[in-house]
């Protein structure tokens, strides 16, 4: 529930996700009350977004800054500065230190293309030029033990090159250095001595894991982004921390739990995709135990901003986690929950080719100047602009007066950029651009939902982001889901999950060996050495005993496939036909087949460390007493089969739980709109989020005749 009425019970908790177009902020207090602010973002500083937001927060609170973070319990923030540094091409200069022989695996790749059948389309830049990729003698076996003595003196050549050269930052990856990282802490030590940098990233530090490419990509990356990515958390924790903020900055993972500045600045490549990994955490909220099947609850994310669509799926209770992932074509081995994000949100650029053909994206107008209708600058149209034409969004003030929205500015841009060019009315040109939006939301579900082996059939449909419960009808039902789940906080989606996320410590060990023949008391001592590593990295951000929760996993493949599985199993008693079967089932929900009675590796272990965050429900409000009455009553587009009606308008707040309305209808809440389509029912349930029945009016009729 978004209660802007009620006094502040502190301690309350902040969460800050900073986004393409605004940067969110979720204030959730003692008794479970939430509140909301936005704040355009500042791509040049995202920190001034941060503190703007902040600001913005005391003021309509009526109280000093000071005074708001000197009562914050837990502050956690998502950022894509690690990710925007990626993309802008804005890192430091690296080197890499490798093992003789292996200078140039990090640019032969895997000697595959992303895409087979073009072969004109150029690889990423190599982050560490050949100069600056130098080799180091010695050599650890691939049993683990050191054939060859490391040689120093490469090292000492090495940095000689790197400080004459102004390399910032120096990453490690050495040869088998996943079995044993001796070699590499020996070169880290050196390099601390005859180098003067301080940005040393190691291999066997940052991801200990077979793969020699993708361990060297992860690496590389890893130092790319470090002095700045550092740097930046470092100067906002201090800032925050002078302003009053009793206790440090937590920073929200790629694997979707938070984690402490102090150990981000080892492994900031762990931020990749910190910021849309929250949704763990928000549809964690979501799946409550009163709620859409509790904690086996089946739900398909589609988080809808300003720039992009955030995909996310959780099967029966658990988001997957994986450790491929690929940021603009660099390959980078890290836990990472599985998103699929396409170019697709309010700001998305609609265009038309040389062909005379529409296009929707990827383009988008970003914050500054953003949608024509924001009045800032912008030319090109949008579909914010389009919602506005189509008489779906308000003129006037959104985002709780973040921006104002002109029509007169969206139809000019609409108007002069397709509408003539492709010789149609504004309407139609603004229709096309929903129908195309919706076809490409639709297309980025499928990707984590059939193709994984999921039936959307089976799931509730998440419409969240500012833009997302104006598409949940539409696109649920394309997909064929019964349900579609508006949250009423859509709008800063994943700043409320940040608040709903645990603290996550992730470990991995390699660990070869056949699943029925293993040495047990030598796989309960791998566990038992990464488990107390996991334990005592909770307890250092203050989780002991209960608050601490450990998780054993395992990766497995039959004998001679190249890429693992990993299942949960039991964290005493290993049982290896318990886990055959585990294994086998997710193999063939995965790939359609099993190998009955086949030989299963082992080849790692892991231990997810969780410290758990409490966090309160808000009360629940009185239910609906009298029937609501909307606001106005306005023209919409509704969609091609219908064209347009006069939809009645409700505000948000006047819907209780126990309301039910008949669509079609709009609902205006304070950081979004919900659209729900004809032949659906409305319900705001028991946690007051707005629940759509689709189609649901279609078969109270069919089962009435």
């Amino acid at each position: 529930m978004v209660d802007t009425l009620s006094p502040l019970v502190a301690p309350w908790r902040i969460g800050v996700d900073v986004g393409g177009t605004f940067t969110d902020m979720v204030l959730r207090d003692a008794n479970g009350a939430v509140r909301i602010y936005k704040a355009p973002s500042v791509p040049a500083d995202p920190s001034e977004g941060v503190l703007g937001v902040l600001r913005l927060a005391a003021q309509q609170l009526d109280m000093p800054l000071s005074a708001l973070l000197r009562d914050c319990a837990l502050f956690v923030h998502g950022s894509t500065v690690a990710t925007n540094t990626i993309l802008e091409k804005k890192g430091a200069k690296v080197g890499l230190l490798t093992t003789e022989g292996f200078r140039d695996s990090l640019e032969i790749r895997r000697g595959i293309r992303e895409n087979q059948w073009d072969h004109r389309a150029p690889f990423p830049q190599v982050l560490a030029p050949r100069y600056l990729r130098l080799p180091v003698r010695g050599r650890i076996g691939a049993d683990g033990r050191e054939l060859t003595p490391l040689a120093a003196e490469d090292v000492d050549k090495a940095a000689a090159v790197f400080e004459a050269d102004g390399v910032e930052s120096v990453a490690v990856c050495l040869f088998n250095s996943f079995l044993d990282g001796g070699h590499e802490h020996q070169v880290g030590a050196r390099l601390a001595k005859s180098w003067p940098g301080k940005w040393v990233s190691l291999s066997s530090d940052v991801m200990p894991t077979m793969g020699e490419y993708e361990r060297s990509s992860t690496v590389v990356v890893n130092a790319y982004v470090a002095p700045k990515v550092t740097s930046y958390l470092k100067s906002l924790d201090q800032q925050l921390r002078q302003l009053g903020l009793p206790r440090g900055l937590l920073m929200l993972q790629s694997n979707g739990g938070a984690v402490s500045v102090d150990q981000v600045a080892a492994r900031p490549v762990m931020l990749v995709l910190s910021g849309p990994a929250a949704g763990v955490g928000a549809l964690k909220g979501c799946a409550a135990p009163s709620k859409h099947g509790g904690e086996r609850a089946n739900l398909i994310s589609m988080e809808i901003g300003g720039t992009s669509c955030d995909v996310m799926v959780m099967a029966q209770g658990d988001v997957p986690v994986a450790d491929e992932l690929v940021i603009d074509g660099y390959h980078l081995t890290t836990p990472s929950v599985e998103i699929h994000t396409v170019g697709a949100g309010g700001g998305t650029v609609a265009w038309v080719d040389d062909a005379g053909l529409l296009h929707v994206g990827p383009q988008g107008a970003g914050a500054r100047p953003g949608p024509a209708a924001y009045g800032l600058g912008g030319e090109n149209p949008t579909v914010t602009d389009a919602q506005l034409v189509l008489g779906r969004l308000r003129p006037g003030p959104l985002a709780g007066g973040a921006v104002t929205l002109d029509l007169a500015l969206a139809r000019r841009a609409i108007e002069s950029k397709l509408a003539q060019p492709l010789g149609l009315t504004v309407e139609d040109a603004a229709a096309g651009m929903i129908r195309l939006l919706e076809q490409n939301l639709l297309h980025a579900v499928e990707r984590l939902s059939i193709e994984r082996g999921h039936n959307p059939t089976s799931f509730t449909l998440v419409a969240a982001g500012g833009a997302g419960p104006m598409h949940g009808s539409s696109v649920g039902r394309a997909l064929g889901c019964r349900r579609a789940l508006l949250p009423r906080a859509a709008g800063a989606f994943c700043a409320l999950g940040m608040l709903q996320s645990d603290v996550r410590q992730d470990y991995l060990q390699v660990f070869l060996a056949d699943l029925d023949k293993v040495a047990v008391v030598d796989l309960e001592a791998g566990f038992a050495e990464i488990e107390a590593r996991a334990r005592e990295a909770l307890k250092r951000d203050g989780f002991e005993g209960e608050a601490a929760a450990l998780e054993r996993q395992i990766d497995l493949r039959y004998d001679g496939q190249q890429w693992p599985v990993r299942v949960t199993i039991a964290s005493s008693g290993f049982d290896a036909a318990a886990a055959r079967r585990t294994f086998e089932a997710e193999h063939q929900r995965l790939f359609g087949h099993i190998q009955p009675g086949g030989r299963i590796d082992i080849t790692a272990l892991r231990v997810v460390g969780r410290g758990l965050i409490d966090w309160t429900p808000a009360a629940a409000r009185a239910p609906q007493a009298a029937p609501p009455k909307p606001r106005e009553t306005r023209k919409v587009w509704i969609d091609p089969a219908t064209g347009w009606r006069d939809v009645p308008v409700y505000d948000g707040a006047d819907l209780r739980p126990g309301c039910r309305l008949a669509g079609p209808l709009l609902i205006e809440e304070r950081t979004t709109t919900a659209f729900v389509g004809p032949h659906d029912l409305l319900e705001v349930d028991e946690r007051d989020d707005f629940l759509l029945h689709i189609d649901a009016q279609n078969a109270l009729r069919e089962a009435a005749q």
